[in-house]
């Protein structure tokens, strides 16, 4: 394969084993999906990075990252009740099949199928349209929303408790300021 060969187009391209897309602009391209299924990338592992995001990658290999800045988004409104699916998802452990992990290492999480029975929209698809995997970045952020919610009903309660304890240490004083003065015996001699 002539590597750029299909780039017509476009500067500041890196094609390494790619033919590449016509138009393509500041893009690097190793491989193509249909030749290459693994990646190792060396300097990678155990080298620890303090400020970053998490790299996540499309079914077409491309890999970025989520902004979450307020400038990237649109139609922005509360989570409210959309969080409540998470309360109908079913945590598992489990350890994957031989042929991925030889060492059987204990895994924990969530059956992609099954959450996408409770909402569809927190799992993605692989090229062939199949469930492959659950979000779980959205996950946490809907695991955040109840936390904040569970929190904010404690938060009242206390308030209420506070207020009720307030009220009956009241109701306690006016009784002991009512309470008859004890009698005293005299003994007749």
């Amino acid at each position: 394969m002539a590597a750029g060969q299909s780039l017509t187009t476009g500067n500041f391209n890196i094609d390494i084993g790619n033919p590449g897309v016509s138009g393509d602009a500041n893009t690097i391209r190793i491989g193509t999906q249909v030749d290459q299924t693994n990646a190792y990338i060396a300097g990678i592992y155990q080298t620890n990075v303090a400020k970053g995001l998490a790299v996540i990658i499309d079914s077409t290999g491309h890999l970025g990252t989520k902004g979450s800045a307020e400038r990237f988004k649109e139609r922005i409104k509360p989570m409210d009740k959309t969080s409540e699916a998470i309360l109908a998802l079913n945590p598992v452990t489990f350890r994957y099949k031989k042929a991925l992990d030889p060492d059987a290492t204990p895994q924990f999480g969530l059956i992609a199928e099954e959450v996408a029975k409770v909402n569809p929209d927190l799992v993605v698809a692989d090229t062939e349209g199949k469930i492959y995997s659950v979000r779980y970045d959205a996950v946490n952020a809907m695991l955040l929303n109840e936390f904040l919610k569970e929190h904010r009903e404690v938060q009242e309660l206390k308030k209420q408790v506070a207020a009720l304890t307030a009220g009956l240490q009241k109701v306690s004083a006016q009784l002991e300021l009512t309470k008859p003065a004890p009698q005293t015996a005299l003994n007749d001699h």
